[in-house]
């Protein structure tokens, strides 16, 4: 399922505190981007124990218990973890990966809180969470009246509200000024072929293994974190992490170069930092650029004056990268006022590309 609109951590929270406790909410979204926690943050905010339950995991038995012989007549016993006295919240985690008659075991679950004769406490509340069909993860066909028990909203990653959090949590510094250069790789797409790539999750787990390794108190070698990197991230998300930590003495130096207090590193052993300074240099175009010339205001205009400049400077170092940057990404493109200027000022550059 892919909905036409999505929302953002925060909004999502804000939806489940008003929408949750009296009607079960079912949460899509791609792996890695902070479903489960973002149920454990709303049980934790409306003072409820959460049990969680893995949909790819269970039996019909799992949800509807075992039938026990009491007299001439026998009832369904629940599992111990749902059949609680005191309220609390249910999540149902890749419930869409479940099989067909799992699906059918939570109808009366989810529509009406109960199993069998089993009711749930009241106060209780029912949230799902489960991965998009395009996301490469295991997913079943939901039935149309599961879909219709629920309500259903798409989340997306948000750059800001995720670095915020991380700060908050401690996660590795490296990390969290990587993404706030870089916050359009805190998530990529699942690939087609069995390899890593970046979520929220796996830059959580880098951050993590580089807390172990205490990187930023050893000095670690190249070959180690181009272990830890690619072992967690995208191959190119990874490569332009190994350039980062190159030039760690300098983490200003982008700035600099902006400033005209430093100069786009020339030397060949530097190509891959002068790459990563121009994909962070495209990625602050991307944010900084009004989309329409109009709505330029204050010290912005320095800045375009300043940027055409270093695209100049740079296409003069490398004529490639310089092109990378000015030259459409995954369908993201700059302002075409700013590229008519480009191609004003370096027509090669964009004539070229």
């Amino acid at each position: 399922m892919n909905l036409p609109y999505t929302v953002t951590q925060n909004e999502l929270l804000d939806l489940l505190l008003n929408v949750a406790p009296v009607r079960p909410v079912f949460i899509w979204g791609a792996p890695g981007i902070g479903k489960s926690a973002l149920v454990e943050q709303f049980s934790n905010a409306v003072g409820l124990p959460c049990v969680s339950l893995l949909g790819s995991q269970l039996a019909p038995e799992d949800i509807i218990g075992i039938p026990q012989i009491k007299g001439d007549t026998s009832e369904f016993l629940p599992p111990k973890m749902i059949a609680r006295k005191e309220p609390y919240v249910l999540f149902l985690d890749e419930l869409n990966a479940c099989s067909q008659e799992v699906q059918k075991a939570f109808y009366s679950l989810i529509h009406e809180r109960r199993i069998g004769e089993y009711h749930l406490p009241e106060g209780s509340i029912v949230v799902g969470a489960g991965n998009r069909a395009q996301d490469s993860a295991i997913v079943k066909t939901m039935s149309s009246a599961l879909i219709n028990r629920m309500f259903h909203v798409q989340m997306r990653v948000d750059a800001g509200q995720w670095i915020k959090w991380a700060q908050s949590e401690g996660l590795h510094p490296w990390v969290i000024d990587y993404i706030i250069q870089r916050p359009d790789h805190l998530f990529s797409e699942p690939p087609k072929t069995e390899e890593p790539y970046s979520t929220p999750r796996s830059w959580h787990m880098l951050s993590d293994a580089l807390m172990e390794y205490r990187a930023d108190e050893v000095m670690l070698s190249q070959d180690v974190l181009k272990m830890l990197a690619y072992g967690c991230l995208s191959p190119s998300h990874a490569g332009m992490f190994l350039a980062y930590t190159k030039q760690l003495g300098n983490t200003h130096l982008l700035d600099d170069i902006i400033a005209q207090n430093s100069k786009w590193p020339a030397k060949p052993e530097d190509r891959d930092v002068l790459y990563f300074l121009a994909q962070s240099f495209r990625g602050k175009l991307m944010q900084e650029l009004p989309k329409s010339k109009q709505d330029i205001k204050g010290n912005q205009l320095t800045f375009v004056y300043r940027a055409k400049g270093m695209i100049k400077e740079l296409s003069v170092i490398n004529f490639e990268i310089a092109q990378m940057v000015v030259s459409a990404e995954e369908g993201d493109v700059l302002p075409d006022w700013f590229m008519v200027e480009v191609a004003r000022d370096l027509p090669r550059l964009v004539i070229s590309k």
